[in-house]
């Protein structure tokens, strides 16, 4: 297992770095390219682990097809797979993978005419296609499991003869991603209708669209800006929209309860702290739990109580990130309290432990969130290579920032 041993006491401002694209437009923008058999150029497009596993499965013309620990690809090419009218092809993953539930997107996918099976446990991959035919255009969805699910079938809607009315049931979890699908289906100039818990895509068979040029990740600039709030550098990052589809791009001003401004000039976000902060922090982050660790890990190093909550879905992530985060927390003998949806931190040490080891449980974001914290305390992150999933060029990026960084056995 690699490891890395990271102190950024000698961090120092930096007006340049560039971050890739967004994984989550990335993926959906290639999806939408492979059911249109699009001559598309996409510009930026992310270098992440799970874009290039999408990739690969798109490509492939094998029988089996795994996209390891890839949960996006996993939701999204099962419906790609099921109206593409595939025969005999196995979606396979990781053994995390195979413990995620997918059955309510695949139920959905059979209810409109797919042949699906469970190859294993009901309810979960790997997956077995065996070819569509539409019988139905309306279907209801849970959406307080995973946005993705519905995101996955927005996208195949309009190559389906018939379109697709979703009507969703429940609280609507990560609403901005699925805001985030429609907006980019909109530029691809699809037929996409929201209104209230109904979705409508009409049937639609060709685009005319030839360029689409990604924005950067925001999920990713959320580390840089946890950096700024703990160190109070300045950190000037591209390529960025102060009118982004992406949910994500909510940091700017969450991160305000920590004393960060974000200023937008020419494509960039100029990360700069002031001396406001909050002294204690209660968020419903319901529409973005991924920010969760991110935050949570701020609020550790500033020693401010915090409390977040609606971030039911945390549990069915690459780990349960609710108890993880309990674990990995607990060593900076701090009171961690949570439950299936919140997370609360309170009654801070006079100063944090050095040389504590954080563990990853094969999840990109434990390692990406806690990083920040060794402009503080001296870290071991465990499992450093997991950031390839998300972020692949993160310690590099430290080391610019002149972070020491120094890989272990």
């Amino acid at each position: 297992m690699n490891r890395v041993k990271i102190s950024g006491f000698n961090i120092k401002s930096s007006n340049k770095i560039f971050i890739s694209g967004s994984k989550s437009e990335s993926n959906r923008v290639l999806i939408l390219k492979s059911l249109f058999s699009s001559d598309l150029t996409i510009n930026n497009l992310s270098t992440s682990d799970d874009t290039k596993f999408l990739l690969e499965a798109l490509a492939s013309n094998e029988k089996i097809i795994n996209i390891n620990h890839a949960g996006t690809a996993m939701r999204f090419l099962a419906s790609l797979f099921a109206v593409a009218n595939k025969k005999d092809i196995i979606l396979t993953g990781s053994n995390r993978m195979k413990e995620r539930p997918i059955g309510e997107l695949v139920e959905s996918l059979k209810s409109l005419g797919a042949n699906i099976t469970y190859e294993e446990k009901f309810g979960y991959p790997p997956l077995r296609f065996n070819g569509f035919t539409q019988k139905n255009n309306i279907i209801k969805l849970r959406s307080d499991i995973s946005s993705q699910f519905i995101s996955s079938l927005m996208m195949v809607a309009p190559v389906l003869d018939r379109g697709l009315r979703i009507k969703l049931i429940g609280k609507i979890f990560s609403k901005p991603y699925i805001l985030l699908t429609s907006s980019i289906m909109k530029k691809f100039g699809l037929n996409c209708i929201i209104k209230g818990d109904e979705i409508e895509i009409k049937p639609q068979k060709k685009i005319s669209i030839k360029n689409y040029n990604i924005e950067s990740d925001w999920s990713s600039a959320s580390y840089l800006y946890s950096i700024v709030a703990l160190s109070g550098v300045q950190i000037n990052l591209s390529s960025y929209k102060s009118n982004s589809f992406q949910g994500d791009s909510v940091l700017s001003k969450l991160y305000q309860n920590f004393g960060v401004e974000t200023y937008f000039e020419n494509e960039e976000i100029i990360l700069k702290k002031s001396k406001k902060q909050k002294i204690n922090i209660e968020l419903n982050l319901i529409e973005n739990p991924d920010l969760a660790q991110t935050i949570i890990v701020t609020s550790l190093g500033l020693s401010i109580p915090t409390k977040l909550t609606g971030l039911n879905t945390l549990k069915i992530k690459e780990t349960d990130r609710l108890k993880a985060l309990k674990t990995e927390i607990s060593k900076f003998n701090v009171d961690v309290v949570v439950d299936d949806e919140s997370i609360e931190i309170k009654n801070f040490p006079d100063k944090l432990p050095e040389n504590i080891e954080i563990d990853t449980y094969d999840d990109h974001r434990m390692a990406l969130a806690f990083s920040p914290l060794s402009v503080l305390v001296k870290l071991i992150i465990n499992d450093s290579n997991v950031i390839s999933k998300s972020f692949p060029e993160y310690w590099s990026i430290l080391k610019n920032l002149n972070f020491e960084i120094q890989f272990i056995n």
